[in-house]
């Protein structure tokens, strides 16, 4: 256990030096799209393809993806039941809210956990597969309502640089291919600011989170960013957890993963899709912001009861 905490405590000290460097104004709240810019584009991708690559291909098939999809569409199902039947709400605002109580940020937060806690980072690909290649396009098909072809909905997940280096890195682990140290130094050199960055990051943008936190919501939406919070902060991981260990009979390193990748906030780009379809950007804002908030002790707590 000592173990697993010593990680968060570095994880979370990186972190806490990005909120720092924000206070201090070392660096402006808006300068964390740019470090996020540099891990989303660069880094982190350069990371998953030399992680996949190299992974056991057991790993990147495990149990744990099962219990992710098992948690998403508990929680999805329950916020989507909620918000058209009780609240009547609209499609869109609908599929924003199920989203935000259920896309996990995989990218910037999930790659340090399996890496730094869980000591393998290919442990959070096949999530973040499945979130890009099946969640992404299935609700941009339901956001589009038939404005964009299915062949475009389903191509644009591969727009995505974490997507597509983390498929080339499959593709070298199912091939056999190992490709010579000259090429890779770089590749491993890159990967290497992936977690620093995302971490200071992420850091930073708590701190802009705190400073935009009281803006206006649109009326009514408050109920449902609280319902989407506690969906996500707290539903997610217990039947990820339930289902993992009781389900599915895991224990170790794939039960903590299973119930820390599920304990993760709210991914930040789900803020881009409500703001690209015009629908329900206060509610993606808003559960973002406490999700975000829960996450570190959430984690930490987890981490010390199952590490």
């Amino acid at each position: 256990m000592s173990g697993v905490v010593a990680a968060f405590a570095a994880l979370v000290s990186v972190a806490v030096l990005g909120y720092v460097i924000g206070a201090v104004r070392l660096l402006r709240a808006g300068d964390e799209l740019v470090l996020s810019r540099l891990a989303f584009y660069v880094a982190t991708p350069a990371l998953m393809f030399a992680t996949v690559s190299r992974a056991d291909l057991h790993a990147l098939f495990s149990p744990v993806l099962l219990t992710e999809v098992v948690a998403v569409v508990c929680t999805q199902l329950a916020f989507v039941l909620v918000a058209k039947l009780v609240w009547r709400r609209s499609t869109g605002q609908a599929t924003i809210g199920a989203l935000a109580s259920s896309y996990v940020n995989a990218g910037n937060l999930g790659v340090p956990i399996s890496l730094y806690v869980l000591g393998d980072a290919a442990l959070v690909a096949p999530i973040l597969l499945f979130q890009l290649l099946v969640l992404t396009p299935g609700s941009f098909l339901v956001l589009d309502r038939g404005s964009r072809s299915a062949r475009a909905a389903l191509l644009l997940p591969l727009r995505n640089p974490l997507t597509v280096a983390s498929l080339l890195g499959l593709a070298l682990a199912l091939s056999g291919i190992t490709l010579p140290d000259t090429v890779m130094r770089p590749v491993d050199l890159l990967g290497g600011a992936a977690v620093p960055l995302a971490l200071l990051a992420y850091g930073l943008s708590l701190y802009g989170s705190r400073q935009t936190a009281a803006a206006p919501e649109e009326a009514g939406v408050g109920k449902d960013i609280a319902l989407a919070a506690a969906l996500k902060a707290f539903a997610q991981p217990a039947v990820a957890y339930l289902t993992a260990r009781f389900a599915l009979g895991l224990d170790g390193t794939h039960l903590l993963a299973a119930t820390l990748f599920a304990a993760l906030p709210t991914a930040q780009n789900i803020y881009v899709y409500a703001v690209t379809y015009n629908t329900g950007r206060h509610l993606a804002r808003g559960a973002i912001l406490i999700t975000t908030g829960l996450s570190i002790p959430i984690m930490t707590a987890i981490g010390a009861t199952l590490g």
